[in-house]
């Protein structure tokens, strides 16, 4: 998206100089072209500013949270969508011992936000995690709870306060599973038995079973994300070379 706003930009300054020396038929042509250039990046520049949000509002099994609750933003950025993330920081478990910025290995044990991307009918689907120390950790799943792949590279920066964070996460399209129409949020923090799970399409509290215990995996609970009211009617999701080597 920079680059076509700089391509525009250059653009115009060289066709509003040759607007101003031109005469008649072709003063007439640089108008129109000029005028759809405009268009052009009026459209890209509404685009980048359409987004989504969500709040996770509930526990795990639909009560409310006790807290100020954890938002997560999505929107178009750079071949992909630009995840934001604002919440509390509990620290709560303490931090992992993993590198900042790099991939952790069982992330979900610590303070975590995650947001999973699914296609309904594979159930194929994205699983994304969150630290606000830095660490994150990515995983693409083939059936349910079925990892294929896992700590994915991810550009994640971290703005970390006394009481809240905020995180963005840029997702290339390459890691969505193909036809993405379904996504649940989650988020996790406490230690032993204050550890708190927490989720944006919590699980009814008629489907409750004695004994059940918070499972981020029920897809059944997962509702529509309609990426093309962020990317516009005539998108098509791009094909992932990721995804069609497993397919293959």
């Amino acid at each position: 998206m920079p680059h076509a706003n700089l391509l525009f930009n250059c653009l115009t300054c060289k066709f509003l100089f040759l607007f101003f020396l031109a005469k008649g038929p072709v003063q007439l042509v640089l108008k129109w072209y000029l005028g759809s250039l405009m268009e052009t990046s009026f459209l890209v520049c509404l685009m980048q500013n359409i987004k989504m949000e969500f709040t996770i509002e509930h526990t795990w099994d639909d009560l409310p949270v006790s807290h100020k609750p954890v938002t997560i933003g999505l929107k178009s950025y750079d071949g992909g969508l630009l995840m934001v993330v604002n919440a509390p920081f509990f620290n709560d478990p303490p931090a992992p011992l993993g590198e900042p910025g790099k991939p952790f290995r069982n992330l979900w044990d610590y303070e975590v936000v995650e947001a999973f991307f699914l296609n309904d009918r594979t159930e194929q689907y994205l699983e994304v995690e969150l630290c606000p120390h830095g660490q994150h950790l990515l995983l693409l799943l083939s059936g349910k709870r079925r990892v294929w792949k896992e700590e994915l590279p991810l550009k994640f920066e971290v703005t970390r306060m006394e009481t809240k964070w905020e995180g963005k996460a840029h997702l290339p399209w390459n890691y969505f599973p193909p036809c993405t129409n379904k996504f649940n949020a989650f988020a996790i923090h406490g230690s032993g038995d204050q550890r708190k799970y927490e989720a944006l399409h919590p699980v009814p509290r008629c489907e409750l079973q004695e004994g059940q215990k918070p499972d981020f995996h029920r897809l059944e609970f997962f509702k529509e994300l309609n990426l093309k009211r962020l990317m516009g009617e005539d998108w098509e999701q791009p094909e992932s070379d990721i995804w069609k080597s497993h397919a293959n």
